[in-house]
């Protein structure tokens, strides 16, 4: 099993997804399942998520 691989390789981030980031963010979701709804890598999620200061969860 190896890496995924995105499709959606150094693509902007939407206004769209800005909100539903914050949304999912809001509601306590970790890193991974927002990168998964959102269709990104957990670490353009991360940061993309810093830069904006939109406080993520951290699950363990």
């Amino acid at each position: 099993m190896g890496k995924e691989r995105f499709e959606r390789h150094k693509q902007p981030w939407t206004g769209e997804e800005a909100g539903q980031l914050r949304t999912l963010a809001a509601k306590g979701q970790g890193l991974k399942q927002i990168a998964k709804a959102l269709n990104r890598s957990e670490e353009s999620t991360k940061d993309f998520a810093k830069k904006n200061k939109i406080k993520v969860a951290k699950k363990r």
